[in-house]
């Protein structure tokens, strides 16, 4: 299951944005939305444009039961404020971990919200024990989520086509739809896979050729020699990984083939989206096996972060904001994190440098929308407010404030129509674990840091790069909006333009060779419970033995440690696994194809 925390890691990106500055005009909005108190609790309701129609009575309390959070417990902060202000309501997060999905099924009530993962196993149980609530029940869309009715047509149709081949035809209920919706298929996501290093060591070392993975070890070598200790005298480190998000792969080593190679994580190994081929996880000088000695290597030679098998992303993180790290394939681990205004007025910076030879994938936007499914238990006392969240988290402020923040106090349009920060939110972003949410005019908002009180559920409803329809051209991803890509105010941000020539990541990057996986409507075939146990123990056996490998002191026993996984998976039932990722890889590939229409 927690192969999806990839996935999840793209809503981070958009919500761990740092170093973005305000429009150039400075004045502040002053006008605040409204929140209306009529009608019950059991009857509220919510306008498009996420206004509240309930009465202010006991706060009501819902349960959201999401794989992909990180969180347990009571919602907190600014956006638990902006909850109970909206819906009268309070939200306890539930996260996914080994026996809570078969604990609450056998309890009969996953949870009020529930957010899937994927369209695997788990929501095809779901499906079939009739846990989830049907969206067409109590007329429940059409009164409670007329946004998403309104404009997510595709990928409620999707979902239908999804129950009705899970329940064989008997039914085409609607109980949901997937994440990163967009309205078309004209382009591709931002970029994910973004190569951001320590620019600034990079040009005091010359600005190097790096062609390839030999080369990218040089660099690291050179940067670490001319910068051995970080902001707090701890040694410096290329890369520093974490464990959290491993599924059936470690995750990161799975995530490089990806960014270097442009294959696809796919079931038990990596997939070619040109050719279809589905390159095994053990197979001999495949993609993940080479990913794995590059990381060897670096171990080796006192580039890997030791730690990085048993800390957490956020012990991770920590190291990084203080110069500890020089490297990172994804963004939101990297130059999100990173470029404070403190570190840019210092002249230190991570951005973007992609070897020659590498081939990063992005994936296009699908109206179809992906596999972490946001639905509602069928046991839940309070439908129709399950439908208004959902519902307002699809509405373009509303999805904006689960992003970025309360609507006029971290954000706001100008009078062009542009989104842009307020200098309070470019603060919070800037430094969200220690801004604090201060009490605003209105009284709403105070209490906790901006990261307190960011949103757990940890789904996306919009892609990044959809427009955002109440500005003029903005999408939802705020790296791209024009009050922020217009905004160079430091002399290494300005280096990085004159030497690629970029005014952006995702510019400089559509100038590269690189990958587009198409959007389709694949779903896993389902699992035998016997076969499921069988692909338990064969990727737990490779994950374990992958970590060990990356620990390996040399080069014998990193070879040692790669037949010990291969025959020990083999003896659970590898070959069976492999050619289930093999032919699930040819209906995935059947289906790009008449995308492309070929």
């Amino acid at each position: 299951m927690k192969i999806v925390k990839r996935m999840a890691s793209m809503a981070l990106a958009l919500a761990m944005v740092v170093s973005m500055a305000g429009c150039g005009d400075t004045k502040q909005p002053v006008q605040r939305g409204e929140s209306s108190t009529t009608g019950p609790a059991a009857t509220s309701s919510v306008s498009d444009t996420g206004k509240n129609t309930q009465s202010k009575s006991d706060p009501i309390e819902l349960v959201v039961y999401s794989q992909l959070a990180n969180y347990s417990g009571e919602q907190q902060g600014w956006s638990a404020k902006l909850l109970l202000d909206k819906f009268n309501v309070k939200l306890t997060i539930i996260p996914d971990s080994d026996g809570v999905f078969d604990t609450r099924m056998e309890a009969g009530k996953l949870g009020d919200i529930v957010v899937f993962g994927s369209t695997g196993n788990d929501y095809k149980r779901a499906v079939k024990n009739g846990m989830l609530l049907d969206w067409n029940k109590y007329d429940l869309l059409n009164n409670h989520g007329q946004y998403i009715r309104d404009n997510m047509a595709s990928a409620l149709e999707s979902n239908r086509k999804l129950t009705s081949t899970i329940t064989e035809g008997v039914s085409d209920a609607l109980y949901g739809f997937g994440h990163s919706v967009a309205l078309s298929t004209d382009s591709h996501e931002q970029f994910f896979y973004t190569w951001d290093v320590r620019w600034d060591l990079y040009k005091a070392l010359g600005y190097p050729v790096v062609k390839d993975l030999d080369d990218l070890v040089k660099l690291f070598e050179q940067m670490k020699s001319i910068c051995p200790k970080d902001e707090n005298g701890n040694p410096t480190y290329a890369v520093s990984l974490w464990p959290d998000w491993d599924g059936n792969m470690v995750m990161y080593v799975k995530a490089f083939t990806t960014a270097y190679w442009g294959y696809d994580e796919f079931q038990l190994g990596v997939y070619d989206p040109d050719t279809g081929i589905m390159h095994d996880a053990l197979e001999k000088d495949g993609p993940y096996l080479t990913a794995l000695k590059f990381f060897n290597t670096l171990y080796q030679k006192g580039l890997l972060d030791p730690n990085s098998m048993s800390q957490t992303y956020t012990e991770m993180i920590e190291k990084l904001k203080v110069g500890g790290v020089f490297f990172s394939i994804f963004n939101y681990a990297g130059s999100l994190a990173f470029n404070t205004d403190t570190h840019m007025q210092d002249g230190k910076y991570m951005y973007t440098m992609v070897p020659q030879d590498a081939v990063p994938l992005c994936y296009g936007m699908s109206p179809y929308g992906g596999n972490r499914v946001w639905t509602i238990g069928a046991n839940t006392e309070h439908p129709e407010l399950c439908m208004d969240i959902i519902n307002w988290l699809c509405t373009p402020d509303g999805y904006m404030e689960a992003l970025y923040g309360p609507k006029d106090v971290t954000w706001y349009y100008d009078a062009e129509g542009r989104a842009c920060l307020t200098e309070f939110g470019q603060k919070c972003l800037n430094d969200k674990e220690n801004t604090i949410m201060t009490k605003d005019e209105a009284g709403i908002y105070e209490g906790g840091t901006f990261h307190d009180g960011e949103l757990q559920i940890n789904n996306t409803t919009w892609s990044g790069n959809e427009i955002n329809p109440n500005t003029t051209g903005d999408t939802y991803d705020m790296t791209y909006w024009r009050s922020v890509v217009s905004k160079t105010d430091y002399d290494i941000q300005r280096d990085w333009i004159a030497y690629t020539g970029a005014e952006t990541a995702g510019e400089y990057m559509e100038k590269l060779d690189y990958r587009v996986a198409p959007p389709t409507e694949y779903n896993e075939a389902e699992m035998s419970d016997d076969f499921e146990l069988i692909w338990k123990q064969v990727t737990t056996c490779i994950v374990d033995y992958s970590w060990k490998a990356i620990y390996a002191s040399s080069d014998g026993e990193f070879n040692y440690l790669v037949q010990q996984m291969i025959s020990t998976a083999k003896a659970y039932g590898y070959e069976q696994c492999r050619q289930w990722s093999v032919d699930e890889a040819a209906k995935r590939h059947a289906l790009e194809e008449a995308f492309r229409g070929k």
